[in-house]
Parts: structure tokens; C-alpha cells; sequence
């Protein structure tokens, strides 16, 4: 399978001197299309960390990062237009959801179509059709307030999705959710890894939602371990 993610000998400390907190502790990991990863360990063990340095949201203090073949960091930014990279490969659902509330759930998943510079009406049909596969196109014309959790979580999926991303990241993806909402959005994520194969990257706390999942690390302290038997 192609290889979408490499990430090797990873660091990021927050503060300096006797402040200095480290939050990555040398951190290896590769992800291959189609791959369903989750990311376990308990609060403050770097997960959302790792995630957000993965995104390039946040910049590492050290290491290397590929994404899709590409060296986006090594031991510094590369030249390379982390905007459009992050906007064109990277899809990133959050608990919180982070919809804007006075779009409607076809708005909020056109939106990155539009920054992409889709004409409106490849943006609409393209929109449709994921909100078609998350089986909320009845919510189309909907504000977010109308909408149940497991509902908007569905729209942010789906605006994740827009971009086509290579890799969809998502932390706590059903920690707002009841335990059976919850299930469904991670069945919706076993399905794009698979239909669509895309690397998808899942942070979470709770062990019952990762039945089915392909590779099962544990960050503790800053350091990873692959451990496929959850539990």
C-alpha cells in the first residue's frame, strides 16, 4: 500500500529551561492508505499533540514529517505552502465539531470546496454528494442548532472529506456522543478508510469504539508502542 504519512524521531517540547515540558518524546510512525489507526493513552499523554503536529497545525521541535511522498519537516519547515498542503490533504475532524453556525450543513461542507476554488456548482454537487454518503442530505438546508450531535458530526466528516484528503485525522471524534451515536461515527470511519482508502488517524479515550481498527498505539509520557489487542 502507498505510504501516506511518515513521521520519525519526533519531538515537541513546550517552554524552555526548568519549565520545559516534553510533550513528544521521539516519536515513530508510518501510515499507509487505507490504513484505521488508533491513537489511545490517557490525558496529557501527547495524543492530541501528535495530531496536531501531524496536521501541521503545530510545529514540531525536532524530527521528521512526510506526507504523500513529500518532506513537509525536517528539523524546520520546509518550503513548502503548509496552507494549501493542509487544505488539499489533510482532513480534520474535532469533538467540539467546530461547524459554523450561520451556515447550513450543505455551507459548512461547501466551504473548503470554495477556498479550493471549485466553481460553485462542482462545489454544490460535490457537497451533495458527501452529505449523500453520510446519509444527513435531509439536513442539507439545516443550521448546526437544528441538528443533533451525531448529526453535525456527520457535516464535519463530511466537510473533512471535501478536500479528498489523503489522511483524515480525528481527535475525539465521539466524545460529545452517546455510546451508540458514537459507534456509528466510527463504523462511518471504517468505511472511508476502506471505501476511499484513506489514512485515517483516530484519537480516543474509550476502548469499546476501536473494534475493527488496523493498528492500536498507546502514547504514555510522550513515547508510542503498537499494541493491537486493546485492553
Amino acid at each position: 500500500m502507498a505510504e501516506v504519512l511518515k513521521v520519525e524521531k519526533l519531538y515537541k517540547t513546550y517552554g524552555s529551561g526548568r519549565l520545559a515540558v516534553e510533550a513528544l518524546k521521539g516519536i515513530d510512525l508510518t501510515v499507509n492508505a487505507g490504513d484505521l489507526v488508533a491513537l489511545l493513552g490517557p490525558s496529557g499523554s501527547g495524543k492530541t499533540t501528535l495530531l496536531m503536529c501531524i496536521s501541521l497545525i503545530l510545529e514540531p521541535t525536532a524530527g521528521k514529517v512526510w506526507l504523500d511522498g513529500e518532506t513537509l519537516y525536517d528539523n524546520g519547515w520546509k518550503e513548502v505552502d503548509i496552507r494549501q498542503i493542509r487544505l488539499r490533504k489533510i482532513g480534520f475532524i474535532f469533538q467540539a465539531r467546530n461547524l459554523i453556525p450561520f451556515l447550513t450543513a450543505l455551507e459548512n461542507v461547501m466551504l473548503p470546496l470554495d477556498l479550493l476554488g471549485l466553481e460553485k456548482k462542482e462545489a454544490y454537487r460535490r457537497a451533495m454528494e458527501l452529505l449523500e454518503y453520510m446519509e444527513i442530505a435531509e439536513r442539507a438546508n439545516y443550521l448546526p442548532a437544528l441538528m443533533s450531535g451525531g448529526e453535525q458530526q456527520r457535516v464535519a466528516i463530511a466537510r473533512a472529506l471535501a478536500s479528498s484528503p489523503k489522511l483524515l485525522l480525528a481527535d475525539e471524534p465521539t466524545g460529545a456522543l452517546d455510546s451508540d451515536r458514537g459507534m456509528k461515527v466510527m463504523k462511518l470511519l471504517k468505511s472511508i478508510a476502506r471505501e476511499k482508502q484513506t489514512a485515517v488517524i483516530c484519537v480516543t479515550h474509550d476502548e469499546r469504539m476501536i473494534e475493527g481498527f488496523d493498528f492500536i498505539y498507546r502514547l504514555k509520557d510522550g513515547q508510542i508502542s503498537l499494541n493491537n489487542h486493546p485492553g
